[in-house]
């Protein structure tokens, strides 16, 4: 059915709403590849005029380590449910990155939560999501964080 999917979080604990559906459908299904994906976004360059050019790449470059070791965690809890559960951590924005990792690497489903913003905080902050649902020509599934077990 599914040979590799693709599940993006951001850090939070709505992202990881995800999670629990992600496990039940890679062990259920014999899945052989879960890709956990967490997108970075570069520094700004108004940031290194303010602190300065090697300051910001620190701060970057901590914010990758940090990426990783998040997912490092995530991937330790999957394991012993799911067959091979791989990380990887880009630098970009959310929303285009997920789909460009997911258009290059051969994903058959990307998984998210959406975080639940509606109105004037989705319109103004945008949508990650829906991005990824306008712009990604395969299976998607998506969990409000209303969808997370207590």
């Amino acid at each position: 059915m599914y040979e590799k999917i693709l599940v993006s979080l951001d850090g939070s604990k709505e992202s990881e709403c995800i999670l629990d559906h992600v496990r039940m459908l890679a062990k259920s299904c014999s899945i052989p590849k879960v890709v956990l994906l967490r997108v970075v976004e570069p520094y700004s360059p108004s940031l290194a005029n303010y602190v300065g050019d090697s300051t910001a790449r620190e701060i970057g470059e901590k914010e990758h380590r940090t990426a990783e070791e998040y997912l490092s965690y995530v991937a330790d809890i999957l394991r012993p449910h799911c067959g091979g559960v791989e990380t990887m951590v880009v630098e970009g924005h959310p929303a285009y990155e997920i789909v460009e990792y997911a258009s290059r690497n051969g994903v058959d489903l990307i998984a998210m939560s959406t975080h639940g913003k509606s109105g004037i905080t989705r319109w103004a902050v945008g949508s990650v999501t829906r991005h990824v649902m306008d712009h990604w020509a395969g299976l998607l599934l998506t969990i409000p964080p209303a969808g997370c077990r207590p």
